[in-house]
Order: structure tokens, then sequence, then C-alpha cells
């Protein structure tokens, strides 16, 4: 087809490879994507739509790809997103409260470098064991934060429940304490770190990371420094994980508590690069995609067929068992995620009708 040609658009040199989009076409497709997020929506949006599904749709997808760059790409396993995530949000928190001066972006990109630090000191036992033995060491983490955080009344300002909220949302004099203010700060920010993330993994950094995943041994023996570049990827994913807790604590929920992130929402970003696909940017897209969405499609159908006749608990453990049997599939039939289905039928479109 026309649309999917690539005549003539051959990477002929090394820097072609390293581009954001090799394809003309791609590079229209995503320009015209940003034009319709960040214009078109925002003017005929409702309140719902940023509260309830666009803003932690962005968020969970960011938070993916935080840990979708560790676990995906580096092949190291974690079950502390959530503990990066509120290192994030609490350390943001407390760059506004106690810096005053100091812009929004600037305590969001802090926190997230705080986040990373702390990322750091979790992966060193990374240089040592693997597999399972990391995931515990990861847990470890996921459980010593909220602890932290509830034990020591500074980080939370010595609030009595231990809830801290939303700093001023502004930029440049401009105030973001509305919906579509959350929805366009966490885009920017969004788009922004994708691309980023996306030019890293083409780089040399990104294929060190699949180095060290597909085969350590090998890694070492062409030279590659094994320890550093999992402890970079440990501080990355975590610089990501804190600035989706920034995002998720104050543009999606407005408050957070300690025990806010707990080891279910690491079970979830866990989750959706599985269901997206490890190893892809766009997989941790599909996998948020597909988070949010399926309970709020399982409640309409449910409300559609059974009406009000439905038990809302009982709504609620369908879901649970729809998505418990949806993520055994995957694991089973495709491991690689939504993102190879997709890329599967956007090959055949491209090669239609002189390939079925």
């Amino acid at each position: 087809m026309f649309l999917f040609s690539q005549a003539g658009q051959y990477p002929e040199h090394y820097q072609d490879e390293k581009r954001l989009f090799k394809l003309k076409e791609h590079r229209i497709l995503f320009l015209f994507g940003l034009l319709i997020a960040f214009v078109f929506i925002p003017f005929v949006g409702s309140d719902y739509l940023f509260n309830a599904i666009l803003v932690p749709y962005l968020v969970l997808a960011l938070a993916g790809l935080g840990l979708n760059i560790l676990t995906g790409y580096t092949g190291q396993l974690s079950l502390g997103s959530a503990a990066f995530m509120a290192v994030g949000a609490f350390a943001t928190y407390n760059l506004e409260l106690r810096i005053p001066q100091l812009p929004l972006l600037a305590s969001i990109f802090f926190g997230g470098v705080i986040a990373g630090a702390f990322g750091v000191l979790v992966g060193l036992p990374s240089l040592r064991i693997k597999g399972f033995y990391l995931i515990v060491s990861t847990l470890a983490a996921q459980f010593f934060i909220p602890w932290l955080f509830t034990q020591y009344g500074w980080f939370t300002n010595h609030s009595a429940s231990g809830v801290i909220t939303a700093p001023r949302m502004e930029i440049f004099g401009y105030s973001l304490n509305s919906p579509v203010g959350h929805y366009l700060l966490t885009l920017g920010i969004v788009v922004l770190l994708t691309i980023v993330a996306r030019y890293l993994l083409n780089s040399q950094y990104g294929r060190n990371f699949r180095a060290v995943r597909d085969m350590e041994t090998a890694a070492v023996t062409i030279g590659i420094p094994v320890a550093k570049t999992k402890l970079l990827a440990f501080a990355i994913s975590s610089f990501y994980l804190g600035i989706a807790g920034a995002l998720w604590a104050f543009a999606y929920l407005g408050t957070i508590e300690a025990n806010g992130l707990d080891l279910n929402r690491s079970f979830q970003i866990l989750f959706i690069i599985i269901i997206g696909g490890l190893g892809s940017l766009a997989g941790s897209f599909y996998g948020a995609a597909f988070i949010v969405l399926l309970p709020i499609l399982l409640s309409v159908f449910g409300q559609a067929i059974f009406g009000h006749a439905i038990d809302q608990a009982l709504l609620q453990n369908l879901q649970k068992i729809i998505f418990g049997a949806l993520i055994i599939y995957f694991l089973i039939k495709e491991p690689e995620g939504l993102s190879r289905l997709l890329r599967n039928v956007y090959q055949r479109v491209r090669h239609w009708p002189l390939r079925y």
C-alpha cells in the first residue's frame, strides 16, 4: 500500500538506524498524533476523560516504560516499582515544600533524580545475584520505603494523617490546577521522556542493556562493563518511575500517603509490561491502555447486559478473573505481548494485497 511504502527509505548510514522514526510516514503520523493530543483533545475532552482515563493511562505508561528499561531491555527482575514511585513523589513534595523558589518542573526532575539514586542502592545486589533472589532484594525496598516514610514524620511535614497534598501546579505563571492542566503537564512530560528513552535505547547504552539481558557472560567477553550497565539501568528505570510517582500523586490523585503505592501497584506495573510486551516501548503504552480500559469496558458491558442487578463486588471479582486469565494467556501463547500481535497486523497491512 502507498501509505506504508518503504521504497527509497532504507537506512544507508549508521546514524539512520538511530533515528526516532525510520519512515517518513511514521514521522507524519507521530506529529499528527501530537497535534490531536495537545490541541484537539483539551478542547473536546470532559473532566471525566482527563481525570479517570487519560492522566492515569499516561502515568502508568510512563511507569511501565521505566520498568521495561530495567526488566524488558536489561533483564533485571524487580518488584520494587511502586517504592521508586513513592520516593519520587515524596522527594518532589519535600523539594516544593522546603525550596519554594524551585520551579515545579525542576522539583519533578530532581525528585526523579533522587529516586534514581535510590534505585542504584537497590540495584547493588544485582552485581552478585540474579533471578528470583534479585526479586526478593527489590521486594525488600517495597516494604522498607513505606515504613521509612511512616516512621519519620519529616517526610510528610509531620502530618498527623501521614498524607501529603499536591504542591502548587503552575509553570511560568500559568496555573495547571485543572483537569486539562494536569493532562497537559503529564502528556508533555511523558512525550519528552519517551523520546529520550527511544534515543537512549538506540544508542550504545541500549545495545549494552540488550547484551546483558541476552547473555551476560558474552557481554563480559566482548568488553561491556556489566556492573556499570546494570546500575545505569536501575538508575534510569528508577528515575522514570520516580517522575511517574510524582505525577501519580499530584496530577492524578492530588494526595498520597506512604502506603498508597504498595506492592499491588508494583504488580500492576509488572503486568503492564507483560501484557504490552517486554523489551518494547510501545508495549508499555499498549499494556497501560489495557489496564486502564479493561475495568471500564467490563463495567459498561456488565451494566448494559445485567443492568443494576449485578453486584459491584461480583463485577470486580469478574474483572480480576478475566484479567488473570489474559495474563496467563499472554505468558503461554504470546510472551512478547500486544506489541508483537499489533506488529504482525501492521506487517500484514503493509504488504497487502501482495502477501497474506
